[in-house]
């Protein structure tokens, strides 16, 4: 199995949901389940990489390894590029980039995102699954990707990709993208050096930087779509549900 670390970015402020990070989920703070559920997986080490002394405390609190970094990172992937050089971490150690407000991701998923990663001898590896509803696939909430003969990442998309120009077919090889990601430490600093490419201002989605700037990204598809994160106190609310029926 692969040698790998988890890190996870939390800041407090968002838009839809303000202080989801720690919104209470069961008696915990929700970075606090997230790192729980990250540390089923078989990462050496999980870490909750931050900008707010109020995720930090509650981390803290709770046994969370955690690591304060810059309230200027416009992205999670550069807050992590501060929190891995402020660890140490070994350039060629594998980092899987765990959403703070996932607390019901699967621990396989994690573990096999690292696989991936290194089975394909590349720098950066993320995951999707296939999307049979129609109108989740024309929704721009809904991020696409579409991928090559060797899995490899071609481009993600808001829009509708690959569109069909007839007619939508039960065969039609749509998949939708799942937001996880596994590096090298090292490339997470490549990362935070690279410019910001055309592409991801357009459509605001961070790694589309990679494939400009010409990295390939492989992707593991799941057999099934992950449990939903937390974008809204509806998504809160149901899994606040899952919790309290265990």
């Amino acid at each position: 199995m692969t040698e790998f670390v988890v890190l996870i970015p939390a800041r407090l402020d968002s838009s839809r949901l303000p202080g989801k990070a720690l919104a209470d989920i069961h008696g915990k703070p929700m970075v606090v389940r997230v790192a729980e559920q990250a540390a089923k997986s078989k990462a050496a080490r999980v870490v909750v990489a931050t900008d707010h002394p109020d995720i930090q405390t509650a981390c803290q609190a709770h046994g969370v390894e955690v690591v304060m970094t810059s309230n200027r990172h416009e992205s999670g992937t550069t807050r992590l590029a501060e929190a891995a050089a402020a660890l140490k971490l070994p350039q060629h150690l594998v980092v899987v980039n765990v959403q703070g407000d996932e607390p019901l991701i699967a621990p396989e998923l994690i573990d096999r995102t690292a696989e991936v990663l290194v089975e394909n001898n590349v720098q950066m590896a993320t995951a999707a699954h296939e999307l049979h509803d129609f109108d989740e696939f024309m929704n721009p909430n809904v991020v696409k990707v579409v991928l090559d003969k060797n899995r490899n990442a071609i481009y993600f998309s808001r829009a509708p990709i690959p569109y069909p120009r007839d007619t939508m077919r039960a065969e039609t090889a749509v998949l939708r993208h799942i937001g996880i990601y596994a590096y090298r430490a090292g490339f997470l600093q490549r990362y935070a050096e690279m410019s910001v490419s055309p592409l991801e201002t357009i459509e605001s989605l961070e790694q589309l930087r990679v494939l400009w700037h010409g990295y390939p990204i492989a992707v593991e598809t799941a057999k099934q779509a992950p449990a939903a994160g937390v974008d809204t106190q509806e998504d809160l609310d149901r899994v606040r549900a899952v919790f309290e029926a265990v």
